[in-house]
């Protein structure tokens, strides 16, 4: 007897239409590699009536999108709704209690309560799936449960946000502003009407959180966390890091060092022969590095119906081969409480940009500051401004706490003749 495995479909966005569609097209193709055939049972979404280009059949419809989870046939739920709150948690959390399958592209779901989901599932013996929710069609969730099980993964990092990478990849290309750069990718569609999420690093630092969980097998954490976006880079930035040798990138850092683990979110100047500064676009890259295997590189499109769905199929095949597989690699009571850290201790070498009024005695002013709170100059460039009435202060700084810079832009803000907010971009070694 074929053996054959229900699903419903919650959500019919750009997401959920696309993977609606390649089910329905590609049902053999899925069969024939899982010996499952995947049967759409149901479908439910805000609106039956919305127009779509592709015909929904009436008897499919589910009016109550929470009543899947309670529908004894129903085997797996795909969430695409989206969000951390409302009908989504509330129908994942039902769904696996009820013991459904359940895959999402959710990351702020996952990395909001993926802890108590992933203990629900294990529980009930049901998969709980998300690779789709970090980096698109990239397979890292993948790489690091089954490719890379066998190593001992010190660090993880990349650029994990298309929107901002676009953002500043045609910043740097075309000469843009950050607000021209901005209102092209929404107009392209690589930016949402509220682009908030994604241009102040919540995105990002949501996928981090579940690849730091995944990487260091640790629940998931939600408050030690260095969250900094994109905002108040301009193009005076962009053209003073190439001028450096530098490309600017929003990057996402997971590290591990004597057992504490750091998380951060930030741009950072990246030396523009490294292969992360060649990242552009809406592009993704994911660098994982580990014991044996080393540095592992993955890249691919981090957004976008496509890529969503090669994820949501992947996941799909997993349950449809039968493979019931704990959430987070390791059983809930074999993950560890690890100790995060903040990034206080952490060193770093900086990019620091002064406008100043232009007068004598100021920079040496900035350097005795500097240099109480133990930072030195390794570089120095001082560009006058249009009005010439101000100066543009550029210093590289050798290494030094982070913490100490902290307190060093909270002395130059102060002063009366910094002319903007002083700014600081940190170096980042690929």
């Amino acid at each position: 007897m074929v053996k054959k495995m229900n699903i419903v479909i919650v959500g019919l966005g750009n997401i959920g239409s696309y993977f609606y569609n390649y089910l329905n097209k590609n049902k053999n193709i899925i069969f024939n590699k899982t010996n499952t055939i995947p049967n759409i049972l149901f479908v439910s979404a805000k609106s039956l009536s919305k127009k779509r280009n592709f015909n929904l059949p009436k008897k499919i419809w589910l009016k109550n999108s929470l009543s899947a989870a309670k529908i004894k046939n129903v085997d797996i739920i795909v969430e695409l709704i989206g969000g951390s709150e409302g009908p989504a948690k509330k129908l994942v959390f039902a769904a696996l209690k009820n013991k459904k399958h359940v895959i999402t592209a959710n990351k702020a779901l996952v990395s909001k309560y993926g802890d108590q989901l992933s203990k629900i599932a294990e529980k009930n013996k049901v998969n709980f799936e998300f690779e789709a929710a970090v980096c698109g069609g990239i397979p890292i969730i993948r790489s690091i449960k089954e490719g890379l099980i066998a190593n001992n993964i010190n660090k993880i990092y990349g650029i994990l946000n298309g929107t901002s990478n676009y953002i500043l990849s045609s910043m740097d290309e075309e000469k843009l502003e950050y607000n021209e750069a901005l209102l092209n990718a929404k107009k392209l569609g690589y930016a949402e009407s509220n682009p908030d999420s994604d241009i102040n690093g919540d995105d990002v630092a949501a996928k981090l959180k579940i690849l730091t969980a995944l990487s260091f097998n640790s629940f998931i954490n939600n408050k030690t966390i260095l969250v900094e976006g994109i905002k108040d880079i301009d193009q005076t930035d962009i053209n003073n890091a190439n001028k450096l040798g530098y490309k600017i990138k929003l990057i996402g850092v997971a590290e591990s060092d004597s057992n504490k683990i750091t998380q951060r979110v930030h741009p950072a100047l990246i030396e523009k022969n490294s292969y992360i500064a060649k990242i552009n676009g809406v592009l993704n890259a994911v660098i994982v590095e580990s014991n044996p295997a080393g540095k592992t590189v993955l890249q691919g499109e981090g957004a976008g119906p496509g890529p969503t769905t090669s994820s949501l199929v992947s996941d799909l095949c997993s349950i449809l081969r039968g493979n019931v597989k704990f959430p987070f690699v390791l059983s809930e009571k074999k993950r560890k409480f690890a100790i995060f850290k903040n990034i206080k201790d952490k060193k770093f070498s900086v990019y620091l940009r002064l406008d100043v009024k232009d007068k004598n005695g100021i920079l040496s002013d900035i350097t005795k500051i500097m240099a109480k709170n133990r930072v030195s100059v390794k570089r120095l460039i001082q560009n006058p401004t249009l009005n010439k009435k101000n100066a543009s202060i550029i210093i590289i700084t050798h290494e030094a706490k982070s913490s100490s810079f902290e307190k060093v832009l909270t002395v130059l803000k102060r002063k009366n003749y910094t002319v903007n907010h002083p700014k600081i971009i940190r170096i980042e070694k690929t």
